[in-house]
């Protein structure tokens, strides 16, 4: 668009200085049609070009004395001369006012540009600066804690170790119900699993990396809901599985698993009243582009699909800020003294260590969702291989 308005106005720049000519031609005694020689160097100033400017204004003074060559009454000629230069120069004078003016602007246009051009990258390179200020501020509080558990769970592991006898014993009483037995038998897993978990935070300041292996995802669902079931039957919120028909195989350590999930169903409840509902639902579905290459990166053998283990919740839900805050650490929506703002950060770290992805879909009075997705495996009967 812009080339062809310069066209355009080339084009009426010729045409009236053909038209100048012409009249010169045929009327050189009129000097006065010599100034209108300005209106083609007007039009080609509107191009801020230089060169087409000298070209121009060069064509212009030379068309100015050619009304000299046509014939003129003795003693003409000199006044002629004289009338002629006078036309030049003011075309001269005329061309280096709109040349000086017009290249003024352009320097002052090319310098706001330039200033507005150096603001925005400064105004990146100071958002940058905050994200990398609060990322070493979240980096010293992660450190700080990460210290902070290490001390409590060395004081802990000692009452953790007699607690965890003392279960032991309570259930080899012969006064033990089996339905009293089956409770102290989940007791004492989960005691047996927060001494692992301390073990791992006294052996190293970061969280050891998962050890998965192909399993059914009901190994990974089912302790997570039968240790919850009773906390929520006393909140009178319902808790339901669902597993859809054919779901292949999980790449999943079920330890590290049962800790996201655990974390997953206790937000959903703490964001469910009486009497909502919490699914957890497990499916498949074709893995995309991206899931195949983290995927596979950890379980190169996995096939071109995804285990999906979604939690689902008729809560309050989450406004959309919250919402894409939810996994930065120490966020959270919960009173102080109610939550640390670890758990999904630390979940997500989890399936990511898996090959996997951690997502959240929430709306404000409808409750919300959290998905897994996880690498998933066909097993094809021997003999059907």
């Amino acid at each position: 668009m812009p080339k062809q308005r310069n066209w355009v106005i080339l084009t009426i720049a010729a045409a009236v200085f053909v038209v100048i000519v012409v009249l010169e031609t045929v009327a050189p005694a009129n000097i006065v049609g010599a100034y209108a020689f300005v209106l083609p160097i007007l039009l080609v100033a509107t191009l801020h070009s230089r060169p087409l400017m000298l070209a121009t204004v060069a064509a212009c003074v030379a068309a100015t004395y050619l009304g000299l060559l046509q014939p003129t009454k003795p003693g003409r000629f000199q006044a002629a001369v004289i009338n002629r230069t006078v036309v030049a120069g003011v075309l001269l004078i005329v061309a280096y006012v709109l040349m000086t003016r017009e290249e003024r602007k352009v320097r002052e246009e090319t310098a706001r540009q330039a200033l507005a051009h150096q603001t925005e990258s400064l105004l990146r390179a100071n958002a940058l600066l905050v994200d990398a200020k609060d990322q070493l501020n979240r980096s010293e509080r992660l450190a700080a804690v990460g210290q902070l558990v290490a001390s409590v769970a060395h004081e802990v592991g000692t009452p953790l170790h007699s607690i965890a006898w003392h279960v032991q014993a309570l259930g080899e009483e012969p006064s033990v119900t089996p339905d009293m037995k089956k409770r102290i038998t989940v007791i004492d897993e989960q005691l047996n699993r927060v001494v692992r978990i301390i073990q791992d935070l006294l052996s190293s300041t970061r969280q050891r990396k998962p050890d998965p292996k192909w399993m059914s995802v009901d190994e990974v669902i089912t302790p997570a809901t039968v240790l919850l079931e009773p906390a929520f039957h006393a909140k009178g919120v319902t808790l339901t599985s669902e597993m859809a028909i054919g779901v292949p195989s999980v790449w999943a350590d079920a330890e590290r698993l049962h800790q996201v999930l655990v974390n997953l169903l206790t937000n959903a409840l703490a964001a469910t009243g009486q009497p909502g509902t919490v699914t957890v639902h497990a499916g498949a579905r074709a893995a995309t582009t991206e899931e195949l290459e983290a995927g596979q990166r950890v379980a190169p053998d996995m096939s071109p699909m995804v285990v999906t283990i979604a939690v689902r919740d008729t809560g309050v839900g989450m406004p959309q800020s919250d919402v894409q805050r939810a996994f930065q650490p120490f966020f959270t929506t919960k009173e102080v003294g109610k939550g640390t703002g670890l758990g999904l950060f630390l979940s997500r770290e989890t399936v990511q260590a898996h090959g996997g992805t951690l997502s959240l879909m929430s709306e404000q009075g409808r409750g919300t969702t959290v998905t897994i997705s996880l690498p998933g495996k066909v097993f094809v009967p021997e003999g059907l291989a």
